[in-house]
């Protein structure tokens, strides 16, 4: 996610997350795999069903934008959770990588905030070249402690549902639950934090004033 765009004067939801394709990237490899897996009951099938509908999108993305990085990043992902299931012959090991970052991530935040050194701050003044001076200001450092709270609940919901579903061994659960709790959840999670941030600073406030553009 590009935490950068948090402060730039036009925001986009989704150019917040990564655009489009980076939604339909973590959304498809989680749901073809989930759906392939329901119909056929064949981990590797599902698997290569997965990275296939993933290098579909990769390909697009490199012939209209010329962003290699964003589809080898993509290809990698899915790629370590095919390689992950079909070496175990688990259906829910497709979905260890994303277990495993709602585990670290809920930690990673809730330590950022305990220090007074919320994680959304310390991406968001480095994007703005503030670097750490934010820490002198009371009011915008208590604006990122509430945004890194955000992402710290959507975190600690993954793993609440998730590290259960994991250890039963329900991949369809599983899979229902990933593909909400990734990127989805963090889009959402970017549009509150844009909303707190907005709404407490104010079009004149420390916070640059952003706006969404509606798109169809």
């Amino acid at each position: 996610m590009n935490f950068n765009m948090l402060t730039q004067k036009s925001l986009s939801l989704f150019a917040a997350v990564g655009g489009w394709r980076t939604l339909a990237e973590s959304i498809a490899s989680r749901a073809l795999f989930t759906v392939a897996y329901l119909i056929t009951g064949r981990v590797m099938t599902s698997a290569l069903i997965a990275v296939g509908g993933v290098f579909v999108i990769a390909v697009a993305r490199v012939w209209t934008d010329r962003k290699y990085w964003q589809a080898v990043g993509g290809l990698l992902t899915v790629g370590v959770s095919a390689f992950l299931a079909g070496s175990t012959g688990n259906g829910v090991d497709f979905y260890l990588v994303g277990v495993l970052t709602s585990v670290v991530g809920s930690v990673v935040f809730l330590v950022s905030m305990l220090v007074g050194w919320p994680l959304i701050g310390l991406v968001v003044g480095q994007a703005r070249g503030a670097r750490f001076t934010w820490r002198r200001d009371r009011a915008r450092r208590r604006r990122y402690q509430k945004c890194t709270a955000v992402f710290l609940a959507k975190f600690a919901i993954g793993a609440t549902l998730m590290v259960p579903l994991y250890l039963a061994g329900n991949v369809i659960a599983l899979g229902i639950a990933s593909t909400l709790l990734t990127m989805p959840a963090t889009a959402a999670c970017a549009y509150a934090s844009w909303r707190i941030l907005r709404a407490e600073a104010g079009p004149t406030g420390a916070e640059p004033a952003v706006r969404i553009p509606i798109r169809g």
